[in-house]
């Protein structure tokens, strides 16, 4: 890629533009979209204004958010008007979505009123909604079809489509009553009627269904596209597998950043201000830094104990740590598991009692090997070295149950299961676990 960018740039400085035209239309749109958001802006201008109009569209669809922006702001109502009538419906939409209320304005005037009508509509729907995701260029068939009409009216319309492997067949009121695959229409004979063949065993979805339980479908029955219906099981639109893959990246994205205790952001990481970076961490730092002071408050509970016994407090980070880290471990099992559609809020029983089981021999182990080293290797008492250990195992036990817990409660209060995840539960169990300490600590050693 840096030897393509080299090039261009060159042959801009040169005014070679047919040997740039020549070369860049050899490339998929998508490296060319890449190439566009790696030059500068008056360069990106240039290779944007040499494409072919045929491919032009389907590059902008693939270029950056801010790239889109100048490009519309600097090029001429004719251009935006090719660009806009040749993107997909679901494309046009993203687009208009992420652009200032200026720029939003002057694409809409470049559109009939018919489109425009279309594109408020989608619009309308909830944000990351099944409305607001789906396309409608897809190939329609009615049941009372040959195979040899259906494919004649594939290749009338099917230039236009954003998949044509699968074809929905409606009645007069756009009410869907099948569907058939393009392979099973070349493979059977021309004058079959499509409703004799067509399969009546149509998994849809409603408009206003959320986005993670879209990409869920998709991910359990291994589909290309889904077919998008109203209340009344009209058909308004499909959803295509290439829009459910950035779902499925973008939830992965905002997981990971709840998970670990910051503001979700759609943003690439390089290409987000230093002020919004420290905003989307600080909240989550300080709830957890004022939540921490609950551990200070139990040490301060217990002084007179660690006074008595300071040896105790060597062992309070490994215990502190050991907690955290089973409590990590189970939380991102479940949460992975509820994403997955693997667990439900149904199975919490059944989870408690198999991290109970995990919990058991995963402490037991670690208790074994903790009492070994403290008591052979440390040179402190038996009863120290029993109390840590023991400490250990209940600590393990608890934090087992609580990371597999948590994240199924929150899911059934209608709260983002991430939110349990490492920092929150690090924060609840190691509360808990030196609490179990101090207290052991005092019935062992009769502190």
């Amino acid at each position: 890629m840096h030897d393509k960018i080299s090039f261009i740039q060159t042959a801009i400085q040169q005014g070679e533009f047919a040997k740039i035209r020549e070369e860049i239309i050899q490339l998929n749109v998508v490296d060319i979209a890449q190439l566009l958001d790696e030059l500068e802006e008056e360069q990106t201008l240039i290779l944007f204004r040499l494409l072919p109009k045929e491919i032009s569209a389907e590059v902008f669809s693939y270029i950056s958010t801010e790239q889109q922006q100048f490009i519309i702001e600097s090029i001429t109502d004719k251009e935006i008007k090719n660009i806009i009538d040749n993107l997909f419906m679901d494309d046009t939409v993203d687009i208009l979505e992420e652009m200032p209320a200026n720029v939003v304005k002057r694409i809409l005037k470049q559109v009939s009123s018919e489109r425009r009508n279309l594109i408020n509509q989608f619009l309308r729907y909830p944000e990351n909604s099944a409305g607001s995701l789906m396309t409608i260029e897809y190939i329609d068939l009615k049941k009372e079809m040959t195979v040899d009409q259906a494919l004649k009216h594939i290749k009338k319309v099917g230039v236009d489509g954003e998949t044509i492997d699968i074809c929905y067949v409606m009645d007069q009121n756009r009410k869907l009553e099948g569907i058939i695959p393009l392979r099973k229409l070349i493979l059977n004979d021309g004058d079959t009627v499509i409703e004799e063949i067509m399969e009546t065993s149509i998994i849809s979805i409603n408009t206003h269904m959320d986005q993670e339980e879209i990409s869920n479908l998709f991910r359990k029955y291994d589909l290309l596209a889904m077919p998008v219906v109203d209340q009344e099981n009209r058909l308004v639109g499909i959803i295509t597998i290439d829009d459910i893959i950035d779902i499925i990246e973008l939830e992965n994205t905002e997981d990971f950043h709840v998970m670990a205790a910051m503001e979700p952001s759609e943003e690439e990481y390089l290409k987000t201000s230093v002020a919004r970076l420290a905003r989307n961490r600080i909240v989550w730092l300080l709830i957890l830094m004022v939540s921490a002071t609950f551990t200070g408050g139990i040490i301060r509970k217990y002084d007179d104990i660690l006074s008595s016994m300071v040896a105790l407090a060597v062992y309070i980070p490994m215990l502190m740590d050991s907690a955290g880290n089973s409590g990590s471990q189970s939380a991102t099992m479940i949460i992975r598991g509820l994403a997955l559609g693997e667990v439900s809020m149904k199975d919490m029983a059944k989870v408690a009692w198999k991290e109970l089981r995990v919990g058991l021999i995963v402490g037991l182990t670690l208790a074994s090997v903790n009492f070994t080293r403290i008591y052979f290797f440390d040179g402190v008492g038996v009863w120290v070295a029993a109390t840590v250990s023991i400490s250990l195992l209940f600590t393990i036990i608890l934090a087992k149950l609580v990371g597999g817990s948590l994240p199924i409660i929150a899911k059934k209060l209608r709260l983002d299961p991430a939110i349990m995840a490492g920092p929150l539960i690090t924060t609840l169990v190691d509360a808990v676990a030196l609490m179990i300490y101090f207290q052991l600590a005092s019935w062992l050693l009769n502190l």
